[in-house]
């Protein structure tokens, strides 16, 4: 596999495992009777694709690792790279929208 399919398989798992994770507890902490049940379960898949990534990128949990720290805290950065340049165009967004 590719250095750039590496980057991009190993923040797909990431922030998919943040993504579930997060609306997961959300849920349960909001949720009442069976939404309580579906965040239950987003939230135990979160942790099990936490626990992909985390053997991947070099955590050792079942044997040899995959990716490499060089290429996650890659795909780190360019994810808040990412992130900061959509808050920005945004930000431009919403200022001109106020201004018209």
């Amino acid at each position: 596999m590719g250095p750039y399919m590496q980057l991009f398989v190993s923040m797909l798992l990431l922030v998919f495992a943040i993504g579930t994770i997060l609306a997961g507890a959300f849920t349960i902490y909001f949720g009442s009777g069976r939404s309580r049940a579906i965040g239950s379960i987003l939230f135990l898949i979160g942790i099990i694709v936490a626990l992909i990534f985390y053997n991947y990128s070099g955590g050792e949990l079942w044997g040899e690792r995959e990716w490499t720290w060089e290429i996650v805290k890659a795909g780190i950065a360019s994810i808040i790279g990412g992130i900061i340049g959509a808050l920005v165009a945004l930000g431009v967004f919403l200022a001109g929208i106020m201004k018209a």
